[in-house]
């Protein structure tokens, strides 16, 4: 058996699209914040950054497949990876299992039938402060996925 080593991350010459929720806004920012300033540390280009805002966290994977699909505005682009950001914070009532579970379902949904990686940086958290302390690691954490798995799948396909 081989086992292939990990390069390091390298974003030179990668596209990436970022869909954000604008539900839980100020963490959310702070998430598109990080990842954004990671992408561009990892070697991303400002202007190979496309950012997408959606209302809430159930709207994201249809967002995001319109970008995989390159569909809807966004034609001229080939996407490398996308990044899915949002907040999701536990409320009194079931409707955070819904949402918490239903856009990680329709974000992994996405990534296999399009084939187009995504990294998900969707927070489920129970308080406001445990989202605001995850949101910068959570918000990095997602562009270094996002262009780790770029990568590794063009080493794969050749």
């Amino acid at each position: 058996m081989r086992l292939a080593t990990v390069p390091p991350p390298d974003g030179k010459g990668l596209h990436v699209g970022i869909v954000w929720s604008r539900f839980n806004e100020d963490i959310v920012r702070e998430l598109l914040t990080a990842c954004d300033k990671q992408l561009v540390e990892l070697g991303v280009d400002a202007a190979d950054i496309d950012v997408v805002s959606v209302p809430g966290a159930l709207e994201i994977p249809l967002a995001l497949q319109a970008m995989a699909l390159e569909r809807r505005g966004f034609a001229s682009r080939r996407y490398d990876a996308l990044i899915a950001l949002g907040a999701v914070v536990r409320g009194e009532t079931y409707h955070f299992e819904i949402v918490a579970n239903e856009s990680a379902r329709g974000i992994l949904d996405v990534q296999l039938e399009t084939g187009v990686p995504i990294a998900n940086g969707v927070l489920t958290s129970n308080t406001e402060e445990q989202a605001r302390a995850r949101a910068p690691v959570k918000g990095a954490e997602s562009a270094r996925v996002a262009v780790e798995m770029a990568n590794t799948l063009k080493a794969v396909s050749g």
